[in-house]
């Protein structure tokens, strides 16, 4: 522990020294400039301070006031000494922000006790506080850690899901990269950006239900093929309904709402405009785009230009026209993510679109 004794007397300041010292602090400086004094507590942290009330330039009573508005000196024990006469002046220093006072003659050994007193209580303060920062510190990384497993299985998760769809499931982490690259050029807060990330990669968690024949069927779908689909929206809003957790909350409603579109010809509700949460809007964009540089059992994979030059093509009609100018905004950033899929073998990463027939009556694009 540390203390400062402080009085403008040098001899009282060097007396006041050894009496803290002899109630068992380790050490102790002293100052006869109250001024300097401040500098002192400032320059390093005190656990006591033990000042005179009569000093040229700042008294005991401003001296308080000062200390008790630096930080790290709220509850930090002081004591002000003053004369047996002064009671007005004991009174005011205790409204102030003293914690205690002694008057003159001092008796040593009353001294002593109320200062070995007042050591216990900062030796206590300094075990909560240090008890509550390591606490603050596990909780943290217990934060960190709880977040990375929910990170984690997410992604496990929504790759066992996309296998069914795809050959190597990892549709849904570039679908989530590009989400994130598409919300942080938006300017939406770190969180959601994060959080977006997160719950993108269950969009598709409703094609559990879809039979195999139709997610990997080469040719056109018929109308009934079509509209069974399209049920792995409502089937993956189902799966992800009424939870607690806010980001399955998200992927509930990135579910739900992907597949709308801005004009209102989407699916499952129609919804128009800005009528789709933000979440589906970004995430529109986002899988149409992957999936047109991907190769599927429909279609070979397109080029990064003539996918992009298709999301142009569909701001407005499609997709929200706002999105699609931060699609393209950060569309170097979102070539990189897909560029590995130029170099697999030409027989499944051509660059001629498919027909459009076939691209239109699939879900996934």
């Amino acid at each position: 522990m540390k203390a400062l004794a402080v009085d403008d007397n040098a001899t009282n300041a060097f007396m006041l020294g050894k009496l803290v010292a002899a109630a068992g602090i380790e050490s102790v400086a002293t100052s006869t400039d109250p001024r300097l004094a401040l500098d002192q507590l400032a320059a390093d942290q005190h656990d006591l301070l033990i000042c005179d009330y009569m000093m040229p330039g700042l008294d005991g009573l401003e001296l308080i006031r000062a200390v008790r508005a630096m930080p790290g000196y709220e509850d930090v024990p002081i004591i002000m000494v003053t004369t047996a006469d002064e009671r007005a002046v004991c009174y005011e220093a205790l409204e102030v922000g003293a914690t205690d006072f002694l008057t003159k003659p001092i008796d040593f050994i009353e001294a002593r006790t109320r200062i070995r007193n007042l050591a216990k209580l900062r030796r206590a303060q300094n075990a909560l506080r240090d008890r509550a920062a390591w606490l603050a510190d596990e909780v943290t990384k217990a934060t960190a850690e709880m977040a990375q497993l929910e990170e984690e299985i997410i992604l496990r998760l929504s790759r066992a899901a996309e296998y069914r769809d795809t050959d190597t499931g990892e549709h849904v982490l570039r679908m989530a990269r590009i989400c994130r690259e598409i919300v942080m050029e938006l300017g939406y807060p770190a969180d959601f950006c994060r959080d977006l990330y997160l719950a993108a990669p269950m969009h598709d968690v409703g094609k559990i239900a879809v039979p195999d024949a139709i997610l990997r069927k080469v040719g056109t779908l018929t109308p009934e093929e079509r509209a069974l689909m399209q049920t792995h929206t409502t089937i993956g809003a189902d799966i992800l309904a009424h939870s607690d957790s806010r980001l399955i909350r998200l992927a509930h409603e990135l579910a739900l709402t992907h597949h709308e579109r801005w004009d209102g010809g989407g699916y499952p509700s129609g919804l128009v405009g800005e009528e789709i949460p933000i979440s589906g809007r970004i995430a529109a964009v986002a899988d149409v785009f992957d999936a047109l540089v991907s190769p599927r059992p429909y279609k070979a994979a397109w080029s990064i230009a003539t996918a992009a030059a298709f999301i142009h093509d569909h701001a407005g009609t499609q997709f929200d026209p706002r999105i699609v100018a931060a699609f393209e905004a950060r569309l170097p950033a979102i070539a990189a993510i897909v560029a590995p899929l130029a170099d697999r073998p030409p027989s499944t990463a051509a660059s001629d679109p498919a027909p459009l027939h076939l691209l239109n009556t699939r879900a996934s694009h």
